[in-house]
């Protein structure tokens, strides 16, 4: 991770891998998320499971490109009391061996989305769409170093965060193997391939970020990279992410997003360009496969509703003459109907 300012360390155990106790921020959040892209196939998806304790609710997401652009997708907010398991709407996570080998399963109905840009009104996408009967099985491996944890002061006692401005309060990553059977109705198959694992935990408000880009990818087990761009509300941003090579994280310092765009706003193809802590530089390539827009809506404090757009692309990415697959996932706070994202050029 990068330096951190003088007095502060981070902070990262296996015990993490398994829920906290959850502080007394209405808005805490302890979330674990993991994506997978099969190179031979060009399917893959995502994974993630929030539970919100205090708010007597999970944030459950699952998301699967199947060949040729469907997407099967589905989301919810089932009802759970505490915060001893990830497991909730089907949606159940288990860790065999910390920080090595976690196993996620899914059982339950996913939306078939022939045309994935219908969700960006989900009411008229479920109504329109067939929900079909889905199994998932997927054993994941460690290939990498975690990278990340909890920034603490020096004497081990968390920061103080405000929970209207917070997205989390410890965040990790690890890039993964993962291997298993996927069923959506009568459509079965197996899928073998390589992604990028998360974990959070703290007070977390989706509109607490202006925006933010973030590219994971994979081009085998030993290259690997993810380019995190984040907006600040005073307009800067924060670059950050690694790249993952011959079994080594090289901390990334600088990183450059441009983005193409279609007629909807949405992403259509990128190019990246970063810098590592040991001098290293790459450029990326990424032109995306397969998008499902997807949203998140909150009334704050002040009685005002705010809208943030998340759009989720599987994207095929281009790096040193390799081929690799991953996501492409840009959040924007809509402000007047437009994405906040500097990069963000609107249709002609």
């Amino acid at each position: 991770m990068a330096r951190l300012p003088e007095g502060l360390s981070l902070r990262l155990a296996p015990e993490d891998e398994y829920p906290h106790s959850p502080e007394a921020a209405g808005t805490y959040n302890e979330s674990m998320y993991f994506n997978l892209f099969d190179p031979e196939q060009q399917v893959g998806g995502w994974f993630r499971i929030g539970n919100r304790p205090n708010e007597g609710y999970a944030e459950i997401s699952v998301c699967l490109y199947l060949p040729g652009g469907p997407v099967a997708f589905t989301f919810g907010r089932p009802k759970i009391s505490g915060n001893s398991a990830m497991d909730a709407g089907g949606l159940k996570v288990e860790v065999v061996e910390p920080f090595r080998h976690l196993k996620l399963g899914y059982r339950g109905k996913l939306l078939l989305l022939s045309n994935p840009f219908e969700m960006a009104d989900p009411r008229a996408a479920f109504a329109a769409n067939p929900q079909l009967d889905s199994e998932i099985q997927i054993d994941f491996e460690g290939i990498s170093p975690m990278w990340g944890g909890e920034t603490v002061k020096a004497d081990g006692s968390p920061l103080d965060l405000d929970p209207e401005k917070s997205f989390a309060r410890a965040h990790y990553e690890q890039h993964v193997a993962g291997r298993g059977q996927i069923r959506v109705g009568d459509f079965a198959f197996q899928i073998a391939g390589f992604g990028l694992r998360d974990k959070s935990w703290g007070p977390r408000t989706w509109q607490s970020i202006p925006w933010y880009r973030w590219c994971p990818m994979n081009f085998g087990r030993d290259f690997a990279m993810m380019i995190s761009i984040v907006g600040r509300p005073d307009g800067a941003a924060r670059m950050g992410g690694m790249v993952l090579k011959d079994g080594r994280y090289d901390e990334i310092v600088e990183a450059a997003i441009d983005s193409d765009w279609d007629d909807h706003g949405y992403q259509t193809a990128l190019r990246a360009e970063v810098k590592t802590e040991s001098g290293a530089d790459y450029r990326v390539e990424g032109r995306i496969l397969s998008l499902i827009p997807l949203r998140n809506r909150r009334t704050g404090p002040d009685g005002v509703e705010r809208l943030t757009r998340i759009t989720e692309g599987m994207t095929e990415y281009r790096c040193d003459g390799l081929v690799g697959y991953g996501l492409s996932e840009y959040l924007d706070q809509i402000e007047d109907g437009r994405p906040m994202g500097p990069d963000f050029r609107p249709p002609a």
